[in-house]
């Protein structure tokens, strides 16, 4: 065997080297998030209500019951105006003219059942009255039915500026999503890092409108008795925290 001569060296330490592979490792640490839904619930007192009454009237012609609408529809207006009801607070909502139909078993001579005949007309009338003072909501309802107003509706409350309620069920509900978050961070052994997202659903509870009908009685009963309840406001938020990482 011819010995390695000094020469050739170098040209054998060149090739094992570029034969031999080199890695670079690179460690990279991906932390997890969590994702986790809070709800926020703040009650208050209404402090509107709202009111949809109106007025029908019958007549033997739609001129006639149409007059006679327009009338009780007039006084009902500037009763509740008197009753310190602003104008921008009372709105028309439904307005009908229609015929009253009387049916018949009666055929003709080839056995076809008559048809319908009219016996008068029925006009119907309605406005949307927002109240908002609610110490005369009472009032307001017995004197819309002493004037003429024969149906009412329904009643409904409301908060007329609720963002503070919202502000407040806002903290709440991520005080909630954070405890929970943090709850749950504990438990799988790792921190709540930096906040990724945060969305919200906002949420309204109200008690449900109750229906009145116009009797006689209550035209002379006094002020309708009348509980606002309670209301609540709710939000729910979706907030997403990355893990910190230790």
């Amino acid at each position: 065997m011819r010995p390695i001569t000094a020469a050739l060296i170098p040209l054998f330490l060149a090739t094992a080297l570029t034969a031999t592979p080199v890695f670079a490792q690179e460690t990279t640490q991906v932390n997890g998030t969590i994702s986790i839904s809070g709800i926020g619930e703040v009650t208050s007192a209404p402090d509107t209500a709202f009111v949809n009454s109106g007025v029908t009237s019958q007549g033997a012609t739609a001129r006639e019951a149409l007059d006679a609408n327009t009338k009780a529809m007039g006084e009902l207006i500037e009763t509740l105006k008197a009753a310190g009801i602003e104008a921008r607070d009372i709105q028309t909502s439904g307005f009908s003219v229609n015929p009253n139909y009387v049916y018949s078993d009666a055929r003709d001579a080839n056995g076809y059942q008559l048809p319908p005949k009219i016996t008068g007309y029925q006009v119907y009338n309605n406005v949307n009255v927002r109240v908002r003072e609610l110490a005369k909501l009472g009032s307001v309802l017995d004197k819309a039915v002493t004037v003429g107003a024969n149906t009412i509706n329904g009643v409904s409350f409301s908060v007329a500026d609720p963002s503070k309620l919202y502000d407040e069920a806002r903290k709440v509900a991520f005080a909630d999503a954070k405890a929970k978050a943090g709850l749950y961070a504990e438990v799988a052994g790792e921190e709540l890092g930096s906040i990724r997202n945060i969305s919200e659903v906002q949420g309204m509870g109200s008690p449900q409108p109750y229906m009145m009908k116009a009797s006689a009685d209550m035209a002379s009963a006094g002020a309708v008795p009348i509980e606002g309840g309670e209301l609540s406001y709710s939000i729910n938020v979706q907030v997403t925290w990355d893990f910190a990482g230790k």
